[in-house]
C-alpha cells in the first residue's frame, strides 16, 4: 500500500523536517541490503513525504559508501513520485556564489567506485538520462524559491552544470580548474548515482544545490574547508526546508513527464533469458513490463 507521495532526500546538515504531522518511522528492507537510515513518514501539510537522512542521522556514511540503490528501492517502495534531494555544493563559477541555491539541470560523472544501475546479473536496460534532472519538478522547485525564499538567500539559479566527483576528499586546483573548463557550475559529492538510480525506478528526480564556497579554484576566496561548508550550509538549508514545504503543496496531481515511463522501452533482454531471481528481485520496477 503506498505511504507517501513525496521523497526528501536530506544532505549535510538537513537530518530531519519539521512540522510533519502524523508521523513515523518505517525500517524497510529491500534487495539491496539497508537504507541509509530509518525512513520518517509524515504529512506535510496535505501531502504525505518520506523522508530520510542521506549520510545517516550523525552523519555517519561517507559518499562513497552510501546505499544508493536501497536509498532508492526504499523510497520506490513506499510509493514515492517525486525526490527532492538537497545536496551541499562548492562554486565552479564567479556568478554562482556560496550562500546561493542553484536548481542543476545538467550532469557530469566524474564518480569512480558507484554502483549507478538496478540492472545486470542476466537483465540489460538502457535508460534515456538527456535530461537528468527532471524539468518539472525543477521548474517548480526555482519557481517556488523565487516566490518564497529570494531575500533568504544571495541568488536562486534556475539551471547549472552539476560535476558529481568521487571524494571524500575536495578538488584539487587542477581538478578544479578543469571542471570550469568545461563550463560546469557547482561540484558536489552525492546527486550520483541518485539521479541515474530514481531515473531506473522512473521517480521524478530535482535537486537543491547549496552553494558553500568557492571550491579551491578562487585567487581571492580562501580554500574550502568543512567549517565553512558546514557554516555557509547551515545558512541556505532554511531556505530549502521552505521550498520543500511550499512545493509539497503544489505537485501536480498527474505525472506527464518522460521519468514516469522512462523504463517502456529500456529493457533490451529477452523476456524468457531473464534469470527468474532478478525478475522476483526487480518486480517493483520491472513487474508491469515483464505481463
Amino acid at each position: 500500500m503506498p505511504e507517501a507521495k513525496l521523497g526528501v532526500i536530506g544532505g549535510s546538515g538537513l537530518y530531519e523536517i519539521e512540522g510533519l504531522s502524523n508521523v513515523k518511522e518505517v525500517k524497510v528492507k529491500t534487495p539491496f541490503g539497508d537504507p541509509s537510515d530509518a525512513i520518517v513518514l509524515g504529512n506535510l501539510g496535505k501531502t504525505r513525504l518520506a523522508f530520510l537522512p542521506r549520510h545517516g542521522r550523525g552523519h555517519r556514511i561517507m559518499p562513497t559508501e552510501l546505499p544508493v540503490q536501497a536509498n532508492i528501492w526504499a523510497l520506490k517502495s513506499l510509493g514515492v513520485e517525486w525526490i527532492i534531494a538537497v545536496n551541499a555544493v562548492g562554486s565552479l563559477q564567479e556568478e554562482i556564489r556560496p550562500l546561493d541555491l542553484v536548481i542543476p539541470d545538467q550532469i557530469i560523472d566524474r564518480t569512480k567506485s558507484r554502483v549507478s544501475t538496478f540492472f545486470g546479473e542476466g537483465i540489460v536496460g538502457h535508460v534515456t538520462f538527456a535530461d537528468p534532472f527532471c524539468p518539472v519538478l525543477s521548474q517548480l522547485l526555482y519557481q517556488v524559491a523565487n516566490q518564497n525564499v529570494r531575500g533568504k538567500v544571495r541568488k536562486i539559479h534556475s539551471k547549472g552544470i552539476y560535476l558529481a566527483m568521487e571524494g571524500p576528499l575536495f578538488s584539487t586546483k587542477a581538478e578544479s580548474a578543469l571542471y570550469r573548463s568545461w563550463g560546469a557550475s557547482v561540484v558536489g559529492m552525492t546527486a550520483l548515482p541518485e539521479a541515474k538510480l530514481a531515473r531506473e525506478a522512473e521517480i521524478c528526480y530535482a535537486s537543491i544545490a547549496c552553494v558553500t564556497d568557492y571550491d579551491c579554484w578562487h585567487d581571492v576566496h580562501e580554500s574550502v574547508t568543512i567549517e565553512m561548508v558546514i557554516q555557509n550550509l547551515l545558512k541556505t538549508i532554511e531556505a530549502a526546508k521552505d521550498v520543500i514545504r511550499k512545493a509539497s503543496a503544489q505537485l501536480p496531481k498527474q505525472r506527464d513527464c518522460g521519468c514516469a515511463t522512462a523504463l517502456k522501452d529500456a529493457i533490451i533482454t529477452s523476456r524468457e533469458l531473464i534469470p527468474p531471481k532478478r525478475k522476483e528481485e526487480l518486480s517493483l520496477l520491472i513487474g508491469k513490463y515483464l505481463k
